[in-house]
């Protein structure tokens, strides 16, 4: 316990997790209200289709604003004292980027039956697909404000507005479940992005001396080719992965049954809240770190000595919840989804191995190797789709679970092969 004491502090890597963790737990504990509300007036068939049309949302906001947040971020702090760079990069993201959602929010609202259909069968949900449409635009200039703010690296301030965006957004959404059941989470889901402009009126607010370097006439192809990768990159996980998670709940419904897709998305909810700790404190920590490494010697130093201070806590945390699964079940949803505690053991062996795989493969884009990170993220969708098509068929509803920890196992060995000789050759002064 002293030698965790020691590296922690040495290494400030719960110093730094602590700017995070109060936002990270208030959404933690607003997805756990939402869960046990759900699970009460609505029930596991419900969950399912609230499912789709969260995964979907994920997928349209991102695409709507091409991806170019993290690009946003990274080249307003690198231009912020260079006025003529600083005012391409406005310009370029926010009139391309705003055009792209009024595309987007105008292909929703005119497609809502279509998509209606996708994503909930015969059930007819048009209207909520139409009020996500008009709420899209404000997502985008949130997305945009949000980058300026946390480009000028203002995080108390975007943590403070975060976390009154979470708790408005969980009463409302309370709420609605509680007055209109399924129509009204489902509702509640698609105008929460559209509470949060909240942060993008104060953003205006903050930073009015902005302003004037917001014009048509310094849109720049060179800036969207830098902003470009980061798109590509938001547009092969964040769009990808949310459009196969609703693909794969489809085919458990046509299959197996609604209330088995419940289940699973019941599966998936647990597994995102403790997963959504442990992914900012890589973010937040890990990432720069590998940012400033030059040598293999010390990148295998920082991949082992994270994984030496937290995966075997990570590991202890699975083995309770595998363990007291039945009681985690009912406290987050109800006595319903107990047929849930059959999903746990993959989906917490393939998180683990998920986890692993995710302190190495950072190093991608630490390092910017965009080609290489954007190929092995559309081969581990293609492989998650298919590996839980084949194994539902097989297995019956274990087999999405077993899908998702054959993708990640085979994620980590491919992860582990193209980093060999940094974590097991010689070393030598320059990383690959």
């Amino acid at each position: 316990m002293k030698k965790f004491n020691k590296y922690i502090n040495s290494n400030v890597l719960f110093n730094v997790a602590n700017l995070n963790s109060f936002t990270v737990t208030i959404k933690i504990i607003a997805g756990l209200f939402t869960s046990k509300f759900i699970a009460i007036f609505i029930g596991a068939e419900g969950l399912a289709l609230i499912g789709n049309i969260s995964n979907f949302l994920r997928a349209i906001q991102s695409f709507s604003a091409l991806g170019f947040y993290k690009g946003l971020v990274k080249y307003i702090a690198e231009f912020r004292e260079n006025n003529k760079e600083l005012e391409k990069v406005l310009s370029t993201s926010f009139y391309i980027g705003f055009l792209s959602t009024i595309i987007s929010a105008l292909g929703c609202y005119y497609f809502a039956g279509y998509i209606n259909t996708f994503l909930f069968g015969t059930s007819d949900y048009t209207n909520v697909i139409e009020i996500l449409a008009i709420v899209l635009p404000f997502y985008g200039l949130n997305a945009f404000c949000f980058g300026i703010m946390n480009g000028y690296a203002k995080y108390k301030f975007l943590l403070i507005i975060n976390i009154i965006g979470q708790i408005a957004g969980l009463l409302i959404t309370l709420l609605l479940i509680w007055q209109n059941r399924l129509d009204g989470a489902l509702v509640a889901i698609v105008i929460t992005p559209g509470l949060i402009f909240l942060i993008t009126l104060v953003g205006i607010l903050f930073r009015t001396s902005l302003m004037p370097f917001i014009k048509i006439t310094s849109v720049s192809s060179r800036m969207l080719s830098k902003l470009s990768p980061y798109s590509i990159m938001a547009i092969a996980t964040t769009v990808a992965l949310p459009l196969v998670m609703i693909f794969i709940r489809n085919y458990i419904t046509n299959e197996i049954g609604l209330k088995e897709a419940g289940y699973w998305e019941a599966m998936n909810r647990i597994s995102e809240y403790y997963l959504m700790f442990v992914n900012s404190l890589i973010a937040l920590y890990l990432v720069p770190k590998l940012k400033n490494i030059d040598t293999k010697k010390d990148f295998r130093k920082e991949v082992i000595g994270f994984y030496k201070s937290l995966m075997p806590y990570f590991v202890g945390v699975l083995v309770i919840m595998f363990v007291l699964r039945r009681y985690v079940v009912t406290l987050i949803f109800s006595d319903e989804f107990l047929p849930t505690e059959d999903l746990f053991l993959w989906q917490l062996l393939g998180d683990l191995i998920r986890v692993m795989a995710m302190v190495i493969a950072y190093q991608f884009l630490a390092k910017k190797m965009f080609s290489h990170f954007i190929i092995l993220e559309i081969f581990l969708f293609v492989t998650l789709y298919f590996s839980s098509i084949y194994l539902i068929d097989v297995y019956g509803l274990e087999g999405a679970v077993m899908g998702h920890f054959f993708t990640h196992l085979l994620h980590f060995g491919i992860v582990i092969l193209i980093f060999s000789s940094s974590l097991f050759g010689i070393i030598s002064e320059d990383i690959e």
